[in-house]
């Protein structure tokens, strides 16, 4: 077995695509849209052929954000090396992201940053063991 995709409902679809796209180099397919209810979405793939799915309707709202809520925590991404971490890490807060911590090296053997993807979810940047 193996997980297949992950999905994220988004408020602004365009801009969480672009972000993704842009610091992860995922590539987008096809915009698919339901006229009849309104749903639309993005299948990203990366590298190595994982994909995330982004979603959105009219009814989606922002949630209630907060460090311990209960659902998926966050998304992790291996970047490379630990350079690699530090650099994205920094291109990220150059460009206004939030770093919510690290870079470091956590007690469980990563090193690792966490940012917020636009819509505030995490994405924690992992440099390969």
């Amino acid at each position: 077995m193996r997980i297949e995709h992950v999905a994220l409902w988004a408020e602004d679809l365009e801009r969480m695509r672009a972000f993704y796209e842009r610091y992860f180099g995922a590539r987008a397919g096809e915009k698919y849209r339901n006229p009849t209810t309104g749903f639309e979405s993005y299948f990203l793939r990366f590298a190595d052929g994982c994909r995330l799915e982004i979603m959105t309707r009219g009814e989606v709202v922002p949630r209630q954000k907060g460090a311990y809520d209960s659902g998926y925590a966050h998304l992790a991404v291996t970047v490379g090396s630990r350079g690699e971490v530090d650099a994205l890490t920094a291109r990220l807060a150059a460009d206004g992201h939030t770093v919510a911590s690290g870079p470091r090296q956590t007690g469980d053997g990563y090193y690792e940053s966490c940012v917020l993807d636009p819509e505030g979810n995490r994405v924690e940047l992992v440099a390969e063991a």
